[in-house]
């Protein structure tokens, strides 16, 4: 593994498409194109956002090589996931962890905490003794707001959702990652601990120097704690960059519907909930030429009809919308 590479990670025009037939040989289409890249000597908060079947999920497990891409290359410290050697995969796997949507789904509910915090230290051999491994269990543990004695010998249902997701969080930290994908953390976790969680996420980049892939579909949170947004529609990026900047200026009207149902704090204003990809659109013979939001844009016109490149926004950022051809192409690369 090329340790003295200046990218952490890369995701090099990866596309990941799931089954396939006759009819349709390509297959439901993910991710499409993707490209981003993580670097060594920059710790960030990246966000992937968008509505459900929009890819996510799925460029969370490409990152964790839980999946193998159909095109393109996932590349960690320059050397690509699946053509590491089982000493570069155990390094890998040490240094890119996983926080995910449940907290209550990791925990087995017959075992005690302790086991979930011992279990990557006995695998990775960070402790020479047993109580070695209880000091660093109690430092992970107080690093992210925890009191050791209240959540040590302690089973899952006794806790918290907020205490379960730390103690995950925790566990990580027990492996000194240098990347975190963080698949919709806390969208099962009540409101008033969210603003908890997401504190100690960004404290993960500014206290640690760990990078955070954060996937979620909530943009206030993307707003809260992201350096960097990727908006996703569909498999493909629509729009990408600063993450206030995105959000606060959304220019394409895939994130403008987004930005839009976000829910105020105005008691009069109307939140009409979530938006969704219709099924059709989903389905294995849905045509995937052009601009893949043409069919919901209300400023559609005949340029849709041909796949857009990314151009610049109005405030920085890259838009794949012909409503800004004129600013010229760039690459998200």
């Amino acid at each position: 593994m090329n340790s003295k590479s200046k990218h952490l990670l890369e995701f090099d025009n990866v596309t990941m498409a799931f089954g396939g037939n006759k009819r349709n040989p390509d297959g439901v289409v993910a991710v499409e194109d993707f490209k981003l890249t993580i670097r060594a000597d920059e710790p960030k908060i990246i966000a992937i956002a968008g509505e459900s079947g929009s890819g996510k999920t799925t460029l969370a497990r490409l990152g964790l090589a839980m999946v193998k891409p159909t095109a393109g290359r996932v590349v960690y410290k320059g050397q690509d996931l699946w053509a590491m050697s089982n000493h570069e995969r155990r390094d890998y796997r040490r240094e890119v962890q996983a926080i995910f949507q449940d907290p209550f789904a990791v925990y087995n509910p017959f075992y005690t905490i302790d086991r979930l915090l011992h279990t990557p230290i006995r695998s990775f051999k960070l402790a020479k003794s047993r109580s070695q491994a209880l000091g660093l269990i109690e430092d992970a543990l107080t690093k992210v707001g925890l009191r050791p004695a209240e959540v040590l010998g302690r089973y899952p249902h006794q806790l918290s959702g907020g205490q379960r997701q730390r103690i995950v969080v925790a566990r990580s930290l027990l492996l000194q990652p240098r990347i975190i994908v963080a698949d919709e953390p806390v969208s099962m976790i009540d409101a008033s601990l969210r603003a908890n969680i997401l504190t100690k996420l960004k404290e993960l980049r500014d206290d640690f120097g760990i990078s955070l892939l954060y996937i979620t579909h909530d943009l206030a949170t993307a707003h809260q704690i992201s350096d960097q947004i990727f908006i996703l529609y569909r498999g493909r990026v629509v729009e990408v960059g600063d993450a206030t900047t995105v959000i606060q200026n959304p220019q394409h009207p895939y994130t403008q519907l987004l930005v839009s149902s976000i829910p105020r704090p105005d008691p009069e204003w109307r939140w009409e909930g979530t938006v969704e990809i219709p099924l059709e659109e989903l389905s294995p013979s849905g045509d995937r030429a052009g601009c893949l939001f043409r069919h919901r844009c209300p400023q559609a016109m005949p340029e849709c009809l041909n796949t857009p490149v990314h151009y610049a926004g109005g405030y920085g950022q890259a838009v794949a919308c012909y409503l800004y051809e004129e600013n010229g192409a760039l690459s998200h690369s």
